[in-house]
């Protein structure tokens, strides 16, 4: 059996934890550069504002006091979500993340009666220890714990919990009720074409001939019939995997031709791809740079250029690396252009133990090489340890233009020590 765990409304809960005057509250969390609404409680649900609703559409009511918004605040809801997968951890055979917000667990060992008991346990004890409420559904395959899932979290009488059993009567209502744009993998143009076959709803895919489904459309999407009937056949991806590359990007809060300014974004960048390079022990062979205009502002000259700087070695050294996308940035830069993005990519990765030593090397070469291994890992240590930007290579200047704006962001409360919540009595 399989379970799903989904953080109920899950950014605007963490905010909730440590500022109790949210609660009851309609509250909205704004995407990058506060930009639109990305998250919503339900009370900001009810007054009719839908997902993707531009932040400065609200300000008036937002002025008047009927709702709140907040910037993201993302490292908050990274240690959050750590929080509640160290809680499931405790308490089940094996915790897959999926996302942020959601983690399939493993529910072994355990006979009928008593599984819905351990789902209800799971639901207490979630938000006892972390204060984020949750929704639970088990089932004997994943894609059935997410149907199981939604209808813990939408239908009445579920009370957050819902553990469905292979055909029975209460299974097989909950898939008539499930329209295909609700199943997990399925996007908008792959229901068109299953509405041609005669295929609406859950039930319809689960009684449908997996043969056929195959024939017409994918293998993908027969193994999700068969998930549908209680045959587990989807397997996780393994999220530790190595990545192919590694991509570090964001948008500015306002648009910048000035060349130092760009520098301290590609240097930021460079700097947290290669962080993400060494915990996963690959080495990068190239260092892809990117630069975009807003394509949104017809009024200003349009340039979007890119180039890739290949290294001397394969490294997962942050100076080499940022030295590469700096080369790269002064090839590429151009005066008399406002841009809006910057990106860094990491190319041709290789793991750390796979790495060619050339008979040709000098002894001295090696023992750089000991000693950029010993620095980075020393980098990495303190920020672990004290925080991520204890020691940065360079520092950024307070209030540059390719920062983003986060006027309305929340305390980080679990991850940073001038920030901790304040007791008083």
């Amino acid at each position: 059996m399989f379970g799903l765990i989904d953080g109920n409304n899950f950014y605007v809960s963490c905010e909730r934890v440590f500022q109790p005057r949210l609660l009851g509250r309609p509250v909205g969390v704004m995407s990058n550069n506060d930009g639109c609404v990305v998250a919503r409680s339900e009370e900001l649900k009810a007054l009719g504002v839908a997902m993707g609703t531009p932040a400065f559409e609200l300000r008036p009511r937002w002025r008047r006091g009927e709702l709140e918004l907040l910037s993201s605040n993302y490292e908050l809801y990274a240690d959050m979500s750590r929080r509640v997968r160290a809680v499931l951890e405790e308490l089940c055979a094996g915790v897959e993340p999926y996302s942020i917000d959601e983690m399939f667990i493993r529910c072994e060992g355990f006979t009928a009666a008593r599984l819905h008991a351990h789902a209800r346990d799971l639901h207490r004890r979630v938000h006892r220890y972390t204060g984020i409420p949750v929704s639970v559904g088990i089932a004997p395959t994943r894609t059935l714990a997410k149907l199981a899932n939604r209808a813990a979290k939408a239908l009445p009488g579920y009370d957050g919990v819902c553990v469905l059993s292979p055909g029975s009567h209460e299974t097989q209502a909950i898939l008539r009720q499930t329209p295909m744009a609700a199943i997990w993998g399925l996007g908008q143009r792959l229901v068109e074409r299953l509405a041609l076959l005669g295929i609406h709803t859950a039930r319809d895919l689960a009684e449908a001939d997996p043969m056929r489904i195959r024939r017409h459309i994918s293998v993908v999407l027969e193994r999700t019939a068969l998930e549908l009937r209680g045959v587990p056949c989807i397997e996780m991806h393994d999220l530790d995997a190595a990545r192919q590359r590694i991509m570090t990007s964001r948008s500015f809060g306002r648009p910048t031709g000035e060349l130092g300014e760009l520098r301290e974004a590609i240097r930021q960048h460079a700097q947290r791809g290669a962080e993400k390079l060494r915990t996963q022990h690959g080495l990068a062979r190239a260092v892809h740079v990117f630069l975009k205009t807003d394509p949104h502002r017809p009024d200003l000259a349009q340039y979007s250029p890119a180039a890739i700087v290949e290294l001397a070695r394969p490294s997962d050294d942050s100076r080499e690396i940022i030295q590469a996308a700096q080369q790269a940035l002064t090839a590429i830069h151009r005066p008399n252009h406002r841009f809006m993005k910057a990106g860094v990519m990491l190319l041709d990765l290789v793991e750390t133990r796979r790495r060619q030593l050339s008979l040709l090397d000098a002894p001295q070469a090696q023992a750089e090489r000991e000693r950029s291994e010993r620095l980075m890992a020393t980098l990495d240590e303190i920020n672990r340890r004290m925080g991520r930007g204890t020691v940065t290579l360079g520092r950024p200047r307070p209030g540059a233009a390719w920062q983003l704006r986060c006027a309305h962001l929340s305390n980080r409360w679990t991850t940073r020590w001038d920030e901790l919540p304040v007791a008083r009595c």
